[in-house]
């Protein structure tokens, strides 16, 4: 059974949002504790299990090291490229992936770009918990959003400075799953010379309950992040900056209900699961 990594929303090795990639025969669904153990094993942010339903279209499903996940822009991005290098999706042609958020579209162009066709998150007032201040190391916010569905809590900083600075102490961040933040923190802020960065807004994403610190790069996390700032700077099209220590960036698009995310995804390793850790 063959399993790669996947550095997402880059385009070279080593750098954006790395994801296991595993490719499944047709069929049910493997043992679903051996999928967690496997994410477990491969310690990256998300492992995505992808399996054929009928032409064009895949069933798709995300483990971080500790749960599974509803929602994951990366590694659905690296699964896309994956079925592109196996041929399995034309270039200029789309991908559909049933996942447990609806179904998802990915867009491959010529270019080797790759367009994810996600459901928006539209951000609300929100109050942050006591204890957030104390586990980021900073209250610099102006703004307090909820994510619904998402289960991110989204604060928006002063200036990007603000963002880069954040040292945060993620065994606190944990323990704000007790106070109502199941997924991460989102924490984000205005460019300070987007002419000059090529870039709107930045962002990084902490984790409470999915056993991840920083991720590199959150392709869901942009699903809440493209309507806030469409909405404050009065475009639907934008560039998203991830200033993690990987760094990466997303191109996107505001499209009523759905956010396209824009990306491109680089294959660093391609290996074969010995026949002791296969299903």
């Amino acid at each position: 059974m063959r399993i790669r990594i996947i550095d997402a929303f880059t385009d070279a090795p080593f750098a954006g949002n790395p994801a296991a990639v595993c490719l499944l025969p047709q069929g049910p669904w493997p043992d679903e504790g051996w999928m967690a153990r496997l994410g477990t094993e491969m310690n990256l942010s998300e492992t995505a299990f992808v399996r054929p339903v009928e032409a064009g279209r895949w069933a798709i499903r995300w483990f971080t090291p500790a749960v599974e996940v509803d929602l994951c822009g990366h590694a659905t991005l690296a699964a896309a490229h994956a079925l592109a290098a196996d041929g399995l999706v034309a270039v200029g042609g789309e991908a559909v992936f049933d996942s447990h958020s609806g179904p998802l579209r990915a867009r491959i162009a010529a270019d080797g770009g790759i367009t994810l066709d996600f459901p928006a998150n539209p951000p609300k007032p929100g109050r942050a918990p006591q204890a957030l201040a104390e586990a980021l190391g900073s209250d610099a916010w102006i703004g307090v959003w909820e994510t619904g569905a998402l289960g991110d809590l989204m604060l928006e900083f002063i200036d990007e400075a603000s963002v880069r600075a954040l040292r945060p102490d993620h065994t606190r961040l944990a323990a704000l799953v007790d106070v109502g933040i199941p997924r991460g923190v989102i924490v984000t802020a205005r460019a300070d010379d987007p002419e000059a960065s090529g870039y709107d807004f930045v962002s990084r994403w902490f984790g409470t309950g999915v056993d991840v610190g920083e991720d590199p790069v959150t392709g869901s996390a942009h699903t809440a992040l493209t309507p806030l700032w469409a909405a404050h700077l009065n475009r639907d099209t934008l560039v998203g900056r991830q200033v993690s220590r990987r760094g990466g960036t997303i191109r996107l698009h505001l499209e009523g209900d759905r956010v396209l995310l824009t990306g491109r995804a680089v294959t660093v390793l391609d290996g074969t699961l010995s026949e002791a850790a296969r299903p």
